[in-house]
């Protein structure tokens, strides 16, 4: 039988729902039979660990994105003890470049948790997982029916984009109410047996054929019974967030070379943007530079380069970033390594956590061969 639309007015219970769920729940393990992935690094072992490293990489972030992230992190960070004997720089740096760096540091803060309150025994309650730093309750299911066999469900976003679709639910899925109405779908439809491999198979189902652009209901599973499909317009759902206009920041990031070419960084706060991450010192878009090096720095500059400007794009704002390069004789008699300071070797980079924009700056500055010569 057709799934009967739903709007945000009215909630979804298991009996509203008009559809065989033991059918349901067979043509999608059917499907993952013949289709889905199973040799993905973080499927070869049911080990708790891999799967909440790899759940956590992929918020957020595609399959293909994480996988090289994911095994370099286990190589250095095979297992919990690994990763809460890890400074948080080794973390960062091996998360740079994979965004959203909060994950990165919930993922040490869950470690050193695990060591310190559960004896380095990954939990496996729902409510012991929720507990932990950048585990929520999805996440929590993942852990719990992928890596421990146990019946619980889940809602990232693959598998809120099938229901919203299949049982065409109105509204933006960010929404309690709509987020609810997902939940209530998708604990009822969550099957006993065979929790792990249902909930691996809608996972791979939104990220393979009902995905976000260019759909594939032909070849989906569910297409028989799919009210969106039978509307003709299975992209108009789940409805997207609304619209708004991000405001757009300034930053004016200073390239500080020594004589020998290493750059000057600096450590930002442990929270808000690139927290934790080394970073090119920033100077106020408002206060010329030469008065900032002399105030902040203790330093009075003798020439100047202006970059092209870049735009990097948040979640909630854009920043544009100006680069500006400064040339200062002998700065390291003046700014020594120490603190949250370090001059950074290009050619020999160390193991450190850079935010992305300025990992590609430092990255252009190695390719140019003036970024080893003084200033004319």
């Amino acid at each position: 039988m057709r799934a009967t639309p739903s709007t945000c007015s009215t909630p979804v219970s298991e009996s509203a729902i008009d559809l065989n769920e033991a059918l349901f729940t067979r043509r999608v393990l059917n499907w993952f039979d013949g289709h889905g992935r199973k040799d993905l690094p973080w499927q070869q072992t049911q080990d708790p660990y891999r799967v909440w490293v790899s759940e956590i990489m992929l918020q957020q972030t595609q399959v293909a994105t994480v996988i090289p992230y994911f095994q370099r992190f286990l190589q250095s960070f095979p297992n919990l003890d690994a990763l809460a004997k890890a400074s948080i720089d080794e973390v960062l740096h091996h998360w740079s470049g994979l965004g959203y760096y909060a994950r990165a540091r919930n993922l040490h803060r869950c470690a050193l948790t695990i060591m310190q309150v559960f004896q380095g025994e990954f939990p496996t309650s729902q409510a012991d997982l929720e507990s932990l730093p950048g585990i929520g309750r999805s996440t929590a299911g993942a852990i719990r029916s992928l890596a421990c066999g146990q019946h619980a469900a889940i809602l990232d976003g693959n598998v809120k984009r099938v229901l919203a679709r299949h049982f065409a639910i109105e509204g933006w899925p960010g929404k309690r109410e709509v987020l609810n109405q997902l939940w209530t779908l998708s604990e009822a439809l969550t099957p006993k047996k065979h929790c792990g491999e249902y909930n691996q198979a809608m996972m791979d189902l939104g990220s393979m054929v009902c995905t976000r652009g260019k759909l594939s209901c032909r070849q989906c599973p569910l297409a028989y019974s799919c009210a969106a499909y039978e509307q003709g317009d299975p992209s108009a759902y789940p409805q997207a967030r609304p619209r708004r206009e991000l405001p757009v920041k300034a930053a004016q990031m200073v390239i500080l070379t020594d004589d020998a070419g290493a750059v000057l960084l600096e450590q930002r706060p442990p929270t808000g943007v690139w927290g934790g991450l080394w970073s090119l010192p920033e100077c106020p878009p408002d206060m010329p530079l030469s008065t900032w090096c002399r105030q902040y720095l203790s330093i009075d500059i003798g020439w100047e380069q202006e970059l092209p400007m870049r735009r990097h794009s948040f979640t909630h704002f854009h920043l544009e970033i100006s680069p500006v390069r400064v040339w200062v004789k002998n700065p390291n008699q003046y700014l020594m390594d120490a603190g949250n300071r370090v001059w950074y070797n290009l050619s020999q980079p160390d193991s450190r956590g850079l935010a992305a924009p300025v990992k590609r700056i430092l990255q252009e500055l190695a390719s140019d061969d003036e970024t080893t010569t003084e200033a004319p």
